[in-house]
């Protein structure tokens, strides 16, 4: 039954290991702040919310396992808002977006402007 749970968190440690590495390329790679902030946002939580549940099956302690539940929740309930937020700022204090990026969803807006 060892050896199962060693397997286990063996392959959720590559493939978080593999989300957070195509987070990395993503920030270093993509054109602009606002696509960047969506590879650092959705791979880096799924990444390291892996390599933490990873932690939480190899350990098999409850404070281990719950403390990484609990940074899990942490990481997904703020990586999206922080990520959002980020963009927006961007966005109102005139950052030009790359003409590939879609910002139909804040057209309403323009740039320097707030929602009143």
């Amino acid at each position: 039954m060892q050896d199962v749970i060693y397997i286990v968190a063996a392959l959720l440690m590559l493939v978080g290991a593999s989300f957070a590495l195509i987070a990395a390329i993503g920030i270093l790679r993509l054109p602009d702040i606002y696509t960047r902030t969506h590879a650092a946002s959705k791979a880096g939580t799924l990444g390291s919310g892996l390599l933490l549940l990873a932690l939480a099956v190899f350990s098999q302690e409850l404070t281990v396992v719950t403390r990484a539940f609990a940074a899990i929740v942490f990481f997904l309930l703020t990586a999206p808002i922080s990520s959002h937020l980020l963009a927006r700022a961007a966005y109102l204090a005139g950052y030009p977006p790359e003409p590939s990026t879609d910002i139909r969803g804040m057209a309403e807006y323009g740039p320097g402007q707030s929602k009143q």
